[in-house]
């Protein structure tokens, strides 16, 4: 009997030999390969898009605020069409930045789609593989270790046939561990494709939503414009209309005065009146109230600037008109289409003269002698910008405008009389 030791046979020779070239012969799709890594930057692309979003979404927010503030007080109309035109810029970036992330998620859609393939691909050819060697291993069955083991003629031969199963094992639990992460990939890039085509089409929403805003918007702007238009054109006409009546209400104070003038030329005029400068802070209101415009120059709607000879005194409609000193009626009237409507005005004498404007009626006629606290006429003005009120002026010698609220009295300070009856107004 021929003596086979222990690796040192023939045959354990080729079997090591064997076992060598089928290690170094065996497929690559059973050595363990390193799988693509899981692009980390998809979930935070995401993020910093929603946070772009937001960022400006917070700017427009803090401008429609800003708009609801202006709504609130008194504005012209330029600054809210200055404010929409803010809220149409960030509108616009806002669609701006949801079109780059609509371009943006089509490509990683795209690439998604592309590493979905690919894994799919290597999945089914891992998974051909494990089913070859599945077959193998049924058909050699499952004593098939054992017998290798068994037939080894040499210590050096087992060795060599336990490492060839060792090899073969690990190439198979690596097989099934790559099985198991390409099946997890696959599922994970499925998940990204569902939730990138989800975001797409969130992404496309919104960009239909905040096109109709923008339009919205510029709708909005387009009526401010018009809006702006027709109330520059109603205080170019408030203007005009407040300059000839300015210019009547001259011209009836130097015809009065040019009177004045001649009968004190002739000697037939008194030389003293019922107002003097001795009278300021002392003179009684017209009527109870508040001033809401002060005598000169003021600013009225986008940005008109009106000149005020005298005051506003905001009352309730029908409150009555009283004579702040005696005098005779020279001027009462009510012009058609006139900024004053009722108006009457009292000649002190001296040189001096009250008026009274923006008033439903008129309660005394020209040439009627009034004394100091009559009733002449009942607040009105409630169809004008300032709601009702009384417009009360007082002219000195040679018809100069005189600030009201110099020579009226404060409010905390008493009548210079007690109430007394006063005569009924004339019929």
């Amino acid at each position: 009997m021929t003596d086979r030791g222990w690796g040192t046979g023939d045959g354990g020779r080729v079997l090591r030999a064997a076992t060598l070239a089928m290690c170094l012969t065996l497929p690559p799709s059973l050595f363990p390969r390193p799988l693509d890594a899981q692009r980390p930057t998809y979930q935070q692309q995401m993020q910093d898009n929603q946070r772009r979003l937001e960022g400006i979404r917070r700017e427009r927010s803090e401008v429609e605020m800003e708009l609801s503030r202006l709504r609130t007080q008194a504005h012209s109309l330029s600054d809210e069409i200055a404010n929409i035109e803010q809220q149409k810029q960030s509108t616009n970036r806002i669609v701006n930045e949801l079109d780059r992330q609509i371009t943006g998620l089509g490509g990683q859609i795209d690439q998604i789609t592309v590493d979905l393939l690919i894994a799919q691909d290597a999945l089914l050819e891992k998974r051909a593989v494990l089913e070859r060697r599945l077959v193998d291993i049924y058909k050699r069955g499952a004593l098939y270790g054992w017998q290798v083991l068994f037939a080894a003629e040499s210590f050096g031969d087992l060795l060599s046939r336990y490492k060839y199963l060792y090899l073969v094992s690990r190439q198979d639990r690596l097989l099934t561990n790559d099985m198991h992460k390409l099946r997890d990939r696959v599922a994970r890039q499925r998940q990204l494709l569902v939730d990138a085509r989800e975001a797409l089409a969130r992404r496309r929403r919104e960009r239909t939503d905040e096109l109709d805003r923008y339009l919205r918007l510029e709708r909005a702007r387009e009526g401010n414009l018009r809006e702006t238009r027709r109330s520059a054109r109603e205080a170019e006409e408030r203007l005009s209309r407040l300059e000839r009546d300015e210019r009547a209400l001259n011209d009836r104070i130097e015809a009065l005065e040019r009177a004045r003038h001649e009968a004190e030329s002739r000697g037939t005029a008194s030389a003293t009146g019922s107002i003097s400068t001795a009278d300021l802070a002392t003179l009684d209101w017209p009527v109870i109230g508040r001033i809401i415009y002060p005598f000169g120059t003021t600013v009225g709607p986008n940005n008109t600037r009106i000149p005020r000879h005298g005051i506003g005194i905001k009352a309730a409609a029908g409150a009555e008109v009283r004579a702040v000193e005696a005098g005779l009626v020279a001027v009462s009237e009510r012009p058609e289409r006139s900024t004053y409507l009722a108006t009457v005005i009292l000649d002190h004498g001296g040189g001096y003269y009250t008026i009274y404007a923006s008033m439903s009626d008129a309660l005394v006629k020209k040439g009627d002698r009034v004394v100091r606290g009559q009733v002449i006429g009942h607040v009105g003005g409630e169809t004008t910008d300032e709601g009702a009120h009384l417009h009360f002026e007082i002219r000195g010698q040679g018809g100069i405008p005189l600030d009201p609220a110099n020579w009226l009295r404060s409010p905390s300070t008493p009548p210079r009389t007690s109430p007394r009856t006063r005569p009924p107004p004339p019929r």
